[in-house]
């Protein structure tokens, strides 16, 4: 009798591909763009459009510089730029919002041997260097049409002050970078991505409840925080980003987990407001241990014996 040979999975191939889930993402992420676009006008419209040309565009000379295979198909560059554009303020000069997509495409993705070899999520990267570089125009909030009976408005998490009512906060009528400030709109492009099999629940559940948990223990309002700042939108977009979180379902709730408490400590004690962006890139640096902690051993896979020291056989 022959012997069966059996190999662990995948044993299914799947149609997805990168280019359709990035599409996926890229709906997901309309509502969001779409109230960016009533709150702050064409203004929000045109910096998106200046990150996702200016991100391509990065990544076609990169491929050329390189030569490397053109890879402005799979939609990538698009996706980082669209989500680099909804970490600014929507009054950002352009010409920062190009050095922040040169960061995330360039420095972050290509010279790490793009797609798949990034160490981080590049749009959370090109956000922390663009505050550290030009924090004046990245704390500068445009009020939103919906507050037209005053001229300006701090942040939600200024202070940490209960300056917005729940519903505010969640339609959108506060100030804060265009992409964030409706939690609506984004928990809608979640409820998509979840419902095309694209993310998993478990990064983004962890992440929230853990901020809820963390901001009720520190006596803070924990609907308010979860509401406040960049919390959806790194929760739901870039807590699940496919290269830089972890694999596993467990690994997945480790990872949101470190990212509510290191959001929740930057919050409450140090000097920065919000936290999301730097508690992201930490984790992903943290992933390949979590992937190491979790990994699960695949079933049929034949064990390799190692040799004696000696060298025998």
């Amino acid at each position: 009798m022959d012997n069966l040979t059996v190999s662990p999975s995948p044993h299914i191939r799947s149609g997805a591909t990168t280019s359709k889930i990035m599409l996926h993402v890229i709906i997901a992420l309309f509502p969001a763009m779409t109230m960016s676009a009533y709150l702050f006008g064409g203004r929000a419209l045109m910096l998106t459009s200046v990150c996702m040309l200016s991100a391509a565009l990065w990544e076609k000379l990169c491929n050329i510089v390189m030569k490397k295979p053109d890879t402005l198909h799979d939609l990538s560059a698009f996706v980082t730029g669209m989500l680099l554009a909804f970490n600014l303020p929507p009054a950002l000069p352009y010409w920062m919002a190009v050095i922040g997509t040169f960061v995330a495409i360039v420095i972050v993705k290509q010279i790490f041997g793009g797609l798949g070899q990034n160490f981080a999520n590049p749009a959370i990267v090109g956000r922390i260097v663009l505050m550290l570089s030009f924090t004046g125009p990245m704390t500068s909030w445009t009020v939103p049409s919906l507050m037209n009976d005053i001229s300006t408005a701090p942040t939600p998490l200024v202070d940490n002050y209960k300056l917005y009512s729940y519903w505010d906060l969640f339609i959108g009528k506060c100030p804060g970078c265009l992409g964030e400030v409706s939690a609506a709109a984004l928990i809608a492009g979640g409820i998509y991505l979840v419902a095309v099999r694209v993310i998993t629940v478990h990064a983004p559940l962890a992440f929230i409840a853990t901020v809820f948990g963390f901001s009720w223990a520190a006596g803070k309002d924990p609907l308010y925080q979860i509401l406040s700042g960049g919390l959806m939108l790194g929760a739901i977009f870039m807590a699940t980003d496919y290269v830089t979180t972890p694999v596993s379902k467990s690994g997945k709730v480790i990872f949101g987990i470190g990212c509510g408490i290191i959001t929740c400590v930057i919050r409450f004690y140090a000097n920065y407001p919000e936290g999301v962006s730097f508690s992201i890139l930490i984790m992903n640096i943290a992933t390949p241990y979590i992937d190491m902690a979790t990994r699960k051993k695949p079933i049929g896979a034949a064990q390799v014996k190692k040799e004696a020291q000696t060298g025998e056989k």
